[in-house]
């Protein structure tokens, strides 16, 4: 027998055997009876051994007071590594033909496996360099600038560092309780800021004198004087209020408080206050510092705080915006020259509608906030 076109001659056992209606399924089934044991038996000790590993992990867990939630993660990673443990080995035991198979799956398997794994393979290299040299440990505050993300480190693992978010839903330094995950691999390719080192380091401070620091930072207080106020009184109230605050961290890093000022605009003066501050622990001592200076501020007749477009907290108080019912009825109540709209030309004095400061009734303008007067109009008509 002989193929078309062909000096070959055609076997006629293997036509026969191709042919499905002409195999002896008995015979077949009976020369192989071994190796389907041995796969049913494979297939059934996994199976057995997946159940009594899957109630010790489910215990196991339970007793670390873990959730279902984690169970169930747990349980389908493990379900996963012995479906593939069972394959390769019915593979590799029972069907030898599929050597080919195995040894392709070995060549591409290991070089997809590299490349998937590129990132946790340098998430642990990270991890490990992390434990030894230690830039930030459990505790430390450390801030990510790329991501802007600011945090307090709960865990250090071989994939991810657990932060629990500074800010973020709210407007301060705060830790607000909502944990981050940080793979490892970024740490090799991002800054990273470490808020409070465990390590003493000396720095430069601003009087010339070396300070010792240790989970301190620089902060500051800025406070709007105008430009009437006691100078000498505003600092002292500002130094001793952050001397009395931050009294422990004065004793600790030997750096007193200071004042830097400007006059950046025309509304008053700028008072910086600078003060060293735990890192942890900045929102409650800026906001104790605000508020005695601003009891002290509010009892002192020597110093005012400037606010934009009314000239001070104390003298423009009483003074709303320009046209309410506020404003217009104090007017009404300043007393005016008895020949105040009626004769221009006289030597009689007129109030600034805005400031209410005295004025010549030749003036258009107010000599002391510049701004124009109010309407004057001609005898009989009133204002």
């Amino acid at each position: 027998m002989r193929a078309y076109g062909s000096d070959n001659p055609i076997n006629p056992n293997l036509v026969g055997q191709l042919n499905f209606w002409e195999l002896d399924l008995p015979k077949l089934i009976t020369e192989n009876i071994p190796m389907i044991t041995g796969v049913i038996a494979t297939l059934v000790s996994a199976l057995i051994i997946y159940k009594l590993s899957a109630r010790a992990i489910r215990a196991a867990i339970i007793r670390a007071k873990g959730t279902e939630g984690d169970v169930n993660m747990l349980l389908g990673l493990w379900r996963f590594l012995i479906t593939l443990i069972v394959i390769v080995f019915l593979l590799g035991t029972f069907f030898p033909q599929f050597g080919v198979l195995g040894w392709a799956f070995g060549t591409f398997g290991g070089l997809f496996l590299g490349w998937a794994l590129q990132p946790p393979v340098t998430g642990f290299a990270a991890w490990l360099l992390v434990t030894l040299k230690r830039p930030f440990r459990v505790g430390d505050r450390v801030q990510l600038p790329s991501f802007g993300l600011v945090g307090d480190v709960t865990e250090v693992g071989p994939m991810y560092t657990v932060l629990n978010q500074v800010g973020g839903s709210i407007g301060s330094e705060e830790a607000v309780g909502r944990l981050i995950l940080v793979p490892n691999a970024m740490l090799f390719s991002n800054l990273v800021i470490n808020y409070t080192p465990r390590e003493t380091v000396e720095v430069e401070a601003p009087q010339s004198q070396k300070a010792r620091e240790s989970a301190y930072i620089l902060d500051e207080v800025v406070v709007r004087i105008t430009f009437d106020s006691d100078w000498d009184e505003a600092e002292r109230i500002l130094l001793n209020t952050a001397r009395e605050v931050t009294a422990d961290i004065i004793k600790a890093t030997g750096q007193e408080p200071y004042i830097r000022s400007d006059m950046s605009d025309w509304y008053g003066v700028y008072m910086r206050l600078r003060f060293m501050t735990m890192a942890t622990d900045r929102p409650r001592i800026t906001h104790e510092i605000s508020k005695r200076i601003f009891k002290e501020i509010k009892v002192n007749d020597k110093v005012d705080l400037a606010i934009p477009y009314i000239y001070s907290f104390k003298r423009g108080a009483q003074w709303a915006p320009p046209f309410s019912q506020e404003h217009l009825a104090t007017l009404a109540e300043l007393p005016r020259a008895p020949n105040w709209g009626q004769n221009p030309s006289s030597e009689g004095k007129i109030r600034c509608f805005h400031c209410a400061a005295e004025n010549s009734v030749d003036a258009v303008y107010c000599n002391k906030c510049g701004k124009r007067l109010a309407q004057r109009f001609p005898a009989g008509k009133g204002r």
